[in-house]
């Protein structure tokens, strides 16, 4: 099932083009699952902490009900 890319803003304020929020969200589960921590994408940088994590889960719902 194939999303529409979803714009994020990294840590300066650009917005970063995520193609796939869920392996962008599995990617977070996997490699930033506690604490903080700086996650790089394509040259933008976000500083990953749980508000991070809670912003992208919300985001990756939001797509889900919007796909149904």
């Amino acid at each position: 099932m194939s999303l529409k890319t979803i714009n994020i803003q990294d840590d300066q304020g650009r917005d970063c083009p995520i193609r796939d929020i869920r392996a962008f969200q599995k990617h977070l589960q996997l490699f930033h699952r506690t604490g903080v921590s700086v996650h790089d994408e394509d040259g933008h940088y976000f500083t990953v902490d749980d508000a991070f994590r809670q912003k992208i889960d919300k985001l990756v719902e939001e797509a889900d009900r919007s796909h149904v």
